[in-house]
Formats: structure tokens, C-alpha cells, sequence
């Protein structure tokens, strides 16, 4: 996975993270791949015309691990997913901060989809008949005249 039980230190402290997670690994698995389904959502549509740059690859950004990783993205998935955790729970044990943060989280990721900040993840390769950027093709017939 994306994610380790160690980087969820730098957002929260492992006993908490514990009674979040309701001693389940379960569970946080499940939260984890909520957050990166509503993560790669705004990265897979950044504005390319734009910002110029190609759409980010998603699947190759949260295949990699350890060092290769970028540490925005891990802090801010490991926001989102304790934002998930804590909306299961029954009485939103801290919610105020982790909506906080999870708010910034998506503050943050709607300025990399605005390409105001540009990521240092992979990009979809030029040649890629799936890139997003050349799926729609545009334009329009001549105009009719229907003069008699």
C-alpha cells in the first residue's frame, strides 16, 4: 500500500490513531482507499490546457513507495483517511481537527487541480492514448444557411 502505520505519526499519535481506527487494520485499509479514490479525482482532472502540464498518473503516483514518495501527498492522504475514520465513529471522537485539516487537504488539492501548485509525481506520458487530455475531441460543422 501507499501507506504505513509510520506515517500516520507526523498527522496523529498511535494511540489515537488506535481508538480512530477501532482496532481494526480493516478498517483504516478501507479509509485509505477512499481517500486515494477522492485524491486521484482531483489530480486526474488538473486543469492541463491551462497550467500546460500533462495530467498527473495517478496509479503510478500511489504505487510508489518509501523516499519516492511526495511527503505532501502522503500527509495530506494520511488527513484525509483519519477524516473518513472519524466519521464512522459514533460520537466524532476530535472530529473539529480533523475536519480542519481535511478541509486544507482539499484546499490544497483543488490548487494543484487549478495548477497553482504543481506536484513532483509522474505525469501521463505523451504517447499515452489514454491521456485524459486527448480523450475529447472538439469542434463543429460549417454553419448551415437555410436561406430560400
Amino acid at each position: 500500500m501507499f501507506l504505513t502505520i509510520e506515517d500516520y505519526n507526523a498527522v496523529v499519535d498511535s494511540k489515537t490513531l488506535d481508538v480512530i481506527n477501532q482496532s481494526e487494520p480493516e478498517n483504516l485499509r478501507r479509509a485509505e482507499g477512499y481517500a486515494i479514490e477522492e485524491i486521484g479525482g482531483y489530480l486526474r482532472a488538473a486543469e492541463s490546457s491551462k497550467t500546460g502540464i500533462r495530467p498527473y498518473d495517478v496509479d503510478a503516483a500511489f504505487a510508489q513507495v518509501g523516499d519516492d514518495r511526495s511527503r505532501q501527498l502522503v500527509m495530506y492522504t494520511c488527513d484525509v483517511v483519519l477524516y473518513h475514520l472519524i466519521a464512522w465513529l459514533p460520537q466524532r471522537i476530535g472530529f473539529e481537527i480533523r475536519e480542519i485539516r481535511y478541509k486544507r487537504a482539499i484546499e490544497w488539492l483543488e490548487s494543484v487541480q487549478a495548477g497553482k501548485v504543481i506536484l513532483d509525481i509522474p505525469l501521463i506520458p505523451e504517447d499515452n492514448p489514454e491521456d485524459a487530455a486527448n480523450n475529447i475531441k472538439w469542434g463543429s460543422w460549417g454553419k448551415n444557411k437555410y436561406d430560400y
